[in-house]
């Protein structure tokens, strides 16, 4: 699961999405999808952006945590190398 940290970023450097949005031109329903992580895509080209005006680096925005499947013995596959 790929976990988006744009509200604890502006938390942390106290900019609102509002400003967000004036800064990078990017629309403020994005900003806000962003925000509270309700969106499945998200373009590069706004991330860039994003980074730029907050000078920070991806990886202070975007996180990825293992996601934990319930798996039966029957569908587990043994992967040889």
């Amino acid at each position: 699961m790929i976990r988006i940290l744009l509200s604890k970023k502006l938390g942390e450097l106290r900019i609102t999405q509002a400003g967000l949005a004036r800064a990078t031109g990017i629309r403020p329903n994005t900003i806000c999808e962003l925000y509270n992580e309700f969106c499945d895509r998200v373009s590069l080209e706004q991330l860039d952006l994003i980074c730029e005006v907050l000078n920070c680096d991806l990886s202070e925005l975007l996180i990825r945590t293992p996601v934990k499947q319930k798996t039966s013995k029957s569908k587990h596959k043994t992967i040889r190398r």
